[in-house]
Parts: structure tokens; sequence; C-alpha cells
């Protein structure tokens, strides 16, 4: 199947919205917090970028979802910051602590070639958000230079929907990770209470877009939706509401890799200043049984569980 974006390309849509992407860096409206900053003239937003894209790693990975990773990787390219601010964020140190190199997108294009060369399956771009407009400037420019490969938006689900928009006929594979179900919950745990309002419109406008994920015959992902969601512990009712949302308001067949990778870390359970040990809720791992369950309770959904 051709890349959504190849079609863009013939019909000079591409480069409108590339031209787009530039004004948007002018006063920050990426992601739900619109916080307006003029990141084109050298301000940084909320989420500490400015006009250049943080970029950590560009390399094929071997550990995605095996739709995505095949035989030959999917190609990562990992950008750094981030629009929440998860306690228990494993990459912490990327996503708040500012690690990467600042690159044009000129550059991060070279590296979607690159990834290309190299004979990985799709362009794997990871925690995209707040850097919508630097990710269409670079695809513009890839494409114009030969990109051939499906693109994959792998976020956390904070997503604005005129950036999705902006996204609409560009991105092949939305791989959204919908994480909390209760504003309060998202509130203490990354930061943002409009978190799950924001989620679940962004899930919706993904499916329209896009619909339900689809293989090729090597069963590589081609177009579509595939949810992740992390198991946390003490928070099933949570995973339960979102799994059931899933199968009953975007698509029966949706497709949903239940991960089981939590572990305490980053700011959980560590002291504040008074001695007080932080979030001490999900300061375990998780059981088992309790991510069995949840397996199980998407199965008996109907999803398509990964």
């Amino acid at each position: 199947m051709r890349p959504a974006y190849l079609e863009l390309l013939a019909s000079g849509e591409l480069e409108q919205r590339a031209r787009t992407a530039k004004r948007w860096l002018r006063e920050c409206r990426c992601c739900p917090h619109a916080c307006g900053a003029d990141r084109g003239g050298g301000e940084l937003g909320l989420c500490r970028s400015g006009r250049l894209a943080l970029v950590d790693a560009a390399a094929p990975h071997h550990g995605e979802e095996p739709c995505l990773s095949g035989r030959l990787g999917s190609g990562t390219i990992f950008f750094g910051n981030c629009n929440l601010e998860c306690v228990f964020c494993q990459n912490w140190d990327l996503s708040q602590g500012g690690r990467g190199v600042l690159l044009e997108p000129e550059e991060i294009a070279a590296w979607m070639l690159e990834l290309q060369e190299r004979g990985c399956h799709n362009i794997n771009l990871v925690s995209p958000s707040h850097v919508v407009p630097q990710v269409v400037l670079a695809v513009a420019v890839a494409a114009r230079r030969g990109l051939q490969l499906p693109i994959v938006y792998n976020s956390n689900a904070y997503d604005s929907l005129d950036s999705l928009r902006l996204l609409n006929g560009l991105v092949d594979i939305y791989m959204p990770d919908f994480k909390f179900w209760q504003p309060p919950t998202a509130r203490r745990l990354s930061g943002t209470e409009d978190y799950p309002d924001c989620a679940r419109a962004a899930l919706l406008e993904m499916q329209r877009q896009v619909g339900s994920l689809q293989l090729d015959a090597q069963g590589l992902a081609t177009r579509g939706v595939l949810v992740r969601h992390l198991v946390v512990p003490g928070l099933a009712e949570e995973s339960e509401a979102i799994l059931r949302w899933l199968a009953t308001e975007v698509a029966s067949d949706t497709c949903v890799n239940i991960m089981d990778q939590y572990r305490p870390c980053y700011l959980v359970g560590s002291e504040a200043d008074d001695g007080e040990v932080l979030f001490p809720e999900i300061d375990q791992p998780l059981a088992r049984d309790e991510f069995e369950r949840m397996l199980q309770f998407g199965r008996d959904l109907g999803l398509r569980v990964l």
C-alpha cells in the first residue's frame, strides 16, 4: 500500500501543510496545552521545546510490536521533551531531562531516508505530540527526496485535534498510548487533568482518519490505529473503562497492546523534602495475575489484543 503522504506530495498539499506548520511555531497550539509560545522566535513552550525538535536517537528498533518491527525493524526516531509529566516515566531523562540533539527538519528527513536505506519497514515517530510542525516539515523534505515508508505516529494520546487534522493524510499508522481514564488520576500522575477528555477525542479522530489496523501478507501494519495501554498497579477499574470504551466507542475490532512493563521509577518511591514517600499507591511492581486479568478482559470484549 502506498504511504498516504505521497498523494499529498503529488497534489501539492504537502507543501501547503509545511507552510502551515511554519506558521504554527509563531504562536504554539501544537498540543492541548495551547501555550501560545513564539517558538519560531526563540521562546520555549510548556514542553521546553523551541523552533527545533530535540532528537535523542534514530535507529532500527526490533522491540516494537511485531507488526511494526517485522524482520528488519521499525525505523524509530525518539524525540526529546514531552507535553506530559508522568511521575513513573521510564524514559524520564529523555522526556524531562533534556537529553538529545537539536535538529533542523532537513536533518530529521535525512535520518528518515537513512532508516529507509537500512531496510526498516516504517518510520516510527516516538513522542511527537509537541513537535508536530517539525514532523510535517521533515516528512515534506523526506518525501521530496524519495521516502516511501509508512509513517507511524507513536504518541501519548495528549494530542490536539488541530494537530491531528494537520497530519490527516500524512500519517498511515496511529499508535496512541491511552494512559488514564479519570481526571484526578491524570492530574496526580501526569500533571494534566484534561488528559482523558483530550485522549478520547484524539483517538476518535485517529480512527476517523485511518480506521482499524490493516496488515499486509507478511503481517506488517500498513494503515490504521494500534492502541497501547500500560497496566498500572491499583488502576484496574481505569484500565477496564479504557478497554470498554475502545470496544464500544472506537471500534469493536480495535487492536490493543496491553502492556506489563510498569515498574516504579523516576519520582515514584522517592522522598519529598519532608521525608514522605511520593506516590506510594503505585510504588510496587505490577502483579502478574493483575496483568493476566486485564488481558482476558480485553479479549472478552472482542478487542484484537496483541
